[in-house]
C-alpha cells in the first residue's frame, strides 16, 4: 500500500487529500462525518512535495474560485459495489445541476430507497471532486453534508447559473 496524505487550505477550511499510488482516493473536510482511518491515510507528505497533491490542490483552488467546472484528476473510488454504483451516479450530475436522493434511487431501478442512497452519498470519499453536494432533498431542501451545510450551500451557490443568481439580487 502506498497511501499518503496531505492537508491544504481552502475557502472551505482545511482539506485532507488522500492518495494511493497514482490515484486520489479521498478529499475530506476537517470535521468530516466519516473520516478515513489512520491506516487509510498513510504517511503525511507536504502538499508541494507530491505531484498528484499539487495538481489536486491547484484544481480545487480553481474550482473554488469559479475558474474550473470539471476535475481532471486520476481517482479511485474505494467502496463496495453498491456504494460505487451510487458514487458513479454522483459523477454524472453536471456542474450547476442538482438531483434528489429519490431521483438517484429511481435511476438505480432496483428498489433502492432514497434513504439508502443518502447513506452512500454521505460516505463518498471524494467530496467536491465527486459532487455529492449536488444531491438535495425532495423539495430542493439542503440536507446533510459530510462537510456541513455551510459548505454545501457555498458549493451550490458557487455553481448556481448566472441568470438565477442575478435574479436573486433584484
Amino acid at each position: 500500500m502506498t497511501a499518503r496524505h496531505t492537508v491544504i487550505d481552502s475557502p472551505l477550511g482545511e482539506l485532507t487529500l488522500v492518495a494511493d499510488g497514482n490515484a486520489l482516493t479521498g478529499v475530506y473536510f476537517r470535521y468530516h462525518w466519516h473520516p478515513p482511518t489512520a491506516d487509510a491515510l498513510g504517511r503525511y507528505i507536504e502538499p508541494d512535495a507530491d505531484e498528484l497533491f499539487c495538481h489536486t490542490g491547484e484544481q480545487l483552488r480553481e474550482y473554488l474560485t469559479g475558474q474550473r467546472t470539471r476535475f481532471d484528476l486520476p481517482i479511485s473510488l474505494v467502496g463496495d459495489p453498491f456504494r460505487r454504483r451510487i458514487w458513479d451516479l454522483l459523477a454524472d450530475i453536471g456542474y450547476g445541476q442538482t438531483k434528489t436522493y429519490g431521483e438517484l434511487a429511481a435511476q438505480l431501478g432496483d428498489g433502492t430507497t432514497a434513504y439508502e442512497v443518502g447513506q452512500s452519498v454521505g460516505r463518498n470519499p471524494l467530496s467536491i471532486v465527486v459532487p455529492c453536494h449536488r444531491v438535495v432533498g425532495k423539495d430542493g431542501a439542503l440536507t446533510g453534508y459530510a462537510g456541513g451545510l455551510k459548505c454545501k450551500r457555498f458549493l451550490l451557490n458557487l455553481e448556481e447559473p448566472a441568470p438565477a443568481a442575478a435574479g436573486r439580487l433584484f
